[in-house]
């Protein structure tokens, strides 16, 4: 069975809004079947889920077949011990019996339980929050529950790095990093990322249940001067590093004294000449301040005259420069319908037997546009028509395709949703995006070199959100219909067909020049016409 709630029943930034079945492990419990009709099995992670500390974690659970969970009984606990993390019953969240340590972190999304699908949300993740836990479902002659893992990852503190002294020849160097959760690894490079050997290493673990590493390396006069000390954590695949150069100073040659005058004459030179340098600077802006409107008046008008003549999307309006965008198949989740021309998509009624490669996205249920993006303007629309759930942005190439994440830039996604008739930004947290006329046709603009992901509201010509950051892989199209449920939201996202070029509202500032000066000041724009009170 398809498993899992489209990310539409989640504001982002949060977790994927739709996930595959993983492979079914149950766990059979109380008596035998009464009957065929009450039979059903508990479906879990087939891996273990892993989360960042202080982050969230998303634990699922479904029935297979497809059912009903809204009278049942549906809980989840630490098997270890049976206590309580979240229970659910009798159409409500119980928490009288709820652990401790777990009070006011947990949330049960139970948006799709007419379809016995049920996701755990957990807050604030804790280091104690790793290990086992059991998801059940109790009807009231039957049971069944599931096992799975939750692996907490956390970063510790970036790496210190000391000069002990003199050691068999050379300079002892010592890098320190605590508050890792899970225990790292830690390795001196040099700045070719090759790991260099070391003096000595030590990794334990603290009272608190953290751990602290120590590593040291002897640098000599021969060896390499320039290191850094990495300590990484294996299970996010994330490090610390923190870099140290030793000069020549610590390895002196011949008299003292010729070392001294070696590092001072070239610096009072340098200061002589940054000295020159801003009397200089300071006596050409009198200069260009008393010609008044002479030659810079000129030049700043034709700066301005190209300024307007050019828009760019920080500025009055954006000139738009369309792109003609398909669907990859290959990247496409096993439950999407991709039409022939590829051109359009939707959620399917079944899971469609495809080959598992690694392009391919599963358990998210999207699909990436087949072309790349490595700079320039591209601009698209979507028809959204009156769907009531989607996803349109960029990622990534490298977006990982095989796993549950957080759709943030920082897991490098930029994309805008729509969930239960509120649009929000996928930031961390999520931006409310208040819109006064219902997008029927979204339009998406990248501009690379701006690092800039802007969206339009193409019927009424409106400015909707823009990202802003620095991209430096390739980009992809993104697109994701949203779970059908029953007869809503079954409609395809459509590509539009090559639009003609746009120019669509400003969303930032209008740069201008104040004549004379050399001077430019930014404006809100759209700001307000001479008919309406202004003057400039």
């Amino acid at each position: 069975e398809k498993t899992a709630e489209s990310v539409f029943s989640i504001l982002c930034p949060t977790i994927p809004h739709n996930i595959k079945p993983p492979s079914p492990s149950t766990i059979p419990v109380l008596p035998p079947l009464p009957s065929p009709q009450t039979q059903f099995t508990v479906t879990g992670p087939d891996h273990a889920v892993t989360a960042s500390l202080g982050g969230e974690a998303v634990l699922s659970c479904h029935l297979s077949p497809r059912m009903s969970a809204e009278n049942m009984e549906v809980g989840w606990v630490r098997s270890q011990d049976s206590e309580i993390v979240h229970l659910y019953r009798d159409g409500q969240d119980q928490y009288g019996q709820q652990m401790l340590e777990y009070s006011g972190r947990t949330e049960l999304l139970r948006d799709d339980i007419t379809n016995g699908r049920v996701f755990l949300r957990i807050y604030d993740i804790q280091p104690s929050d790793n290990g086992p836990y059991k998801c059940f479902f109790q009807s009231s002659i039957f049971y069944k529950d599931a096992l799975l893992e939750l692996q907490v990852a956390g970063l510790g503190s970036d790496p210190v790095i000391s000069v002990e002294g003199h050691q068999d020849g050379g300079i002892r160097v010592v890098c320190q990093s605590s508050g890792w959760n899970s225990q790292p690894e830690a390795q001196w490079r040099d700045l070719q990322g090759q790991i260099l050997p070391s003096a000595s290493e030590n990794i334990a673990q603290e009272a608190n249940g953290l751990f602290q590493a120590e590593i040291a390396i002897v640098i000599t006069e021969e060896s390499n001067q320039k290191v850094s000390c990495c300590v990484r954590n294996p299970l996010l695949d994330q490090e610390r590093k923190t870099a140290i150069s030793l000069a020549e100073l610590f390895f002196p040659r011949g008299n003292p004294w010729t070392v001294a005058l070696g590092v001072i004459l070239p610096l009072l030179a340098v200061l002589t000449a940054l000295a020159s340098y801003c009397f200089w600077r300071q006596s050409r802006v009198k200069g260009d301040v008393m010609r008044g409107v002479g030659g810079n008046m000129v030049r700043d008008r034709q700066r301005f005259k190209n300024q307007t003549k050019t828009p760019a999307p920080g500025h009055d309006s954006v000139t738009l420069s369309p792109v003609d965008v398909t669907l990859d198949p290959d990247t496409a989740n096993p439950w999407l319908v991709l039409s022939e021309d590829r051109k359009r998509v939707r959620d399917g009624d079944k899971r469609q037997n495809l080959p598992d490669n690694p392009e391919r996205f599963d358990p998210c249920v999207c699909v990436l546009g087949a072309e790349g993006f490595v700079g320039g303007r591209r601009y698209w629309e979507v028809k959204v028509g009156e769907k009531t759930g989607w996803e349109l942005g960029v990622c990534r190439e490298s977006v990982r395709r095989k796993e549950l994440v957080t759709y943030t830039p920082r897991n490098g996604y930029w994309v805008m949703v729509l969930r239960d008739g509120k649009y929000s930004a996928c930031t961390s947290p999520s931006t409310p995006l208040p819109v006064s006329v219902r997008p029927r046709q979204v339009g998406i603009f990248l501009d690379y070199e701006a690092g800039e992901v802007s969206f339009y509201n193409v019927t009424d010509r409106s400015h909707l959100f823009t990202f802003t950051g620095t991209f430096s892989t390739t980009l992809r199209p993104y697109f994701s219909p949203g779970y059908s449920a029953g007869p809503t939201n079954t409609a395809p996202l459509i590509i539009c067909p090559v639009p003609k070029p746009r120019k669509l509202p400003s969303h930032s500032l209008c740069v201008c020049s104040i004549p004379g000066t050399g001077w430019w000041v930014s404006l809100p724009s759209p700001f307000p016409s001479p008919a309406q009170g202004s003057r400039w």
